[in-house]
């Protein structure tokens, strides 16, 4: 950030009193609910935090807060462009936030163009054969691995599922998908994010440019065929929203569901004998555990007074899903098909494709278990490794053992 853009926020920055937590560190990553609990009795619904070195934002940690946020976009907008301005080019979360033609990062009008082609794309996905796809897709993953006696199973089974699901849908080549993965993971780890935009921005351009010459029954083509009438940069900036929603978080949202599953003697212990289903894990992991934890940006125009501090204009305000699913002031002990998580945000910037993210989830996981209903994990809990980052909720790995299997017919 500029020095200019520095003393402006400084001098408007609520809690000025003291240090901002820094969320990019591994012992944020470790230990995030004790972060979030520290937070809330120091500085109640919302806490001044850093993104990244010299990047300050606020993190929304209440419940009710949130909501407000979340329905008023006229005083929160997702419109990021003044912020920028003053954030080095090279800022590691600068490609997860900056300004792009797409729903995620406009208002008004064009958000709502930018959706209604976003919605007319998803809305034509067959949940059935989507069952199919994810069958298709597990089960060589399953064969791979059922005979070794252990995996990894972010490496060997939900980053490969996920990948190939939403290539699937999307109608895109291998050869950019390969592109486009390799792009993400830059972005989302924050190393070397620059190139990684620049790869991820050139394939996709190119899944825009092939499926305007080769239509298909996809989600890429019925996108480019809605009235809203997209260009080509505008539907290479609808596609990397899709990837960023539905690689990532749909991978972990897979790993942490079959971690709790796997770690909780309520689900089985060795997934033999459990009381509670997978539909069930998912629910309490789209409120504990949430794929991406602090989110939901937006960037208020003019200084705003709420819940007795100032928020400085243009300063990013984070909607931390995860310390909102568990506010003290709303928070039950019944979790199990209780949808008043905040894990898909909620207003009218809440993800469209919530049901397919929970569909590929539920589907994968029960074909994991039903294959290596045995299966168990390789180390203790606490000696599991969380990805640093200030946005998601992601293992390094998930070492399992199970009895050797033979393969499942394909």
């Amino acid at each position: 950030m500029s020095e200019s853009v520095s003393a402006r926020t400084s001098q408007t920055a609520p809690f000025d009193s003291g240090p901002r937590v820094p969320m990019y560190t591994p012992e944020f990553a470790a230990d995030p609910h004790r972060a979030y609990r520290e937070m809330r009795e120091k500085f109640g619904s919302l806490a001044p935090v850093d993104l990244a070195p010299g990047v300050p934002a606020t993190l929304v940690i209440g419940y009710r807060t949130a909501v407000r946020i979340f329905n008023d976009p006229d005083r929160f907008p997702a419109d990021p462009r003044v912020w920028q301005e003053g954030v080095a080019s090279d800022c590691p979360v600068l490609p997860m936030m900056e300004w792009r033609p797409n729903a995620l990062r406009n208002s008004g009008t064009e958000h709502a163009r930018y959706r209604q082609s976003n919605i007319a794309g998803l809305v034509g996905v067959d949940q059935y054969a989507l069952q199919t796809t994810v069958e298709r897709t597990a089960i060589p993953l399953i064969n791979s691995i059922c005979g070794s006696g252990s995996a990894d199973l972010v490496r060997d089974y939900a980053f490969p599922l996920a990948f190939n699901v939403l290539n699937h849908l999307l109608g895109c080549p291998a050869e950019l998908a390969g592109q486009a993965a390799q792009g993400m993971a830059a972005i989302f780890e924050g190393v070397d994010a620059e190139r990684g935009n620049a790869m991820l921005a050139e394939a996709l351009l190119g899944l825009a440019q092939y499926k305007r010459t080769h239509p298909g029954d996809d989600v890429t083509t019925r996108m480019l065929a809605h009235p809203a009438g997209l260009t080509d940069v505008e539907m290479l900036h609808q596609l990397a929203t899709l990837y960023g929603a539905g690689i990532e978080p749909q991978q972990n949202l897979i790993v942490n569901t079959l971690l709790l599953m796997l770690a909780d003697d309520r689900f089985g212990g060795s997934v033999l004998g459990g009381s509670l289903s997978t539909r069930e894990a998912l629910d309490e992991v789209l409120f504990d555990d949430p794929p991406m934890a602090n989110f939901c940006i937006s960037f208020p125009r003019q200084t705003i007074f709420l819940e007795d501090c100032w928020l400085p204009a243009h300063q990013p305000v984070l909607i931390s899903m995860a310390a909102c699913n568990t506010d003290p002031d709303i928070r039950s002990g019944q979790l199990a098909g209780n949808r008043s998580h905040l894990a898909f945000g909620t207003g009218p910037h809440a993800c469209p494709a919530n049901a397919i993210a929970y569909l590929i989830a539920q589907e994968s996981v029960d074909h994991l278990l039903d294959a290596l209903p045995e299966m168990k994990l390789a180390v203790p809990v606490n000696g599991l490794t969380w990805r640093p980052g200030p946005f998601h909720r992601a293992l390094t790995a998930l070492p399992v053992t199970f009895p050797p299997s033979p393969p499942i017919p394909e």
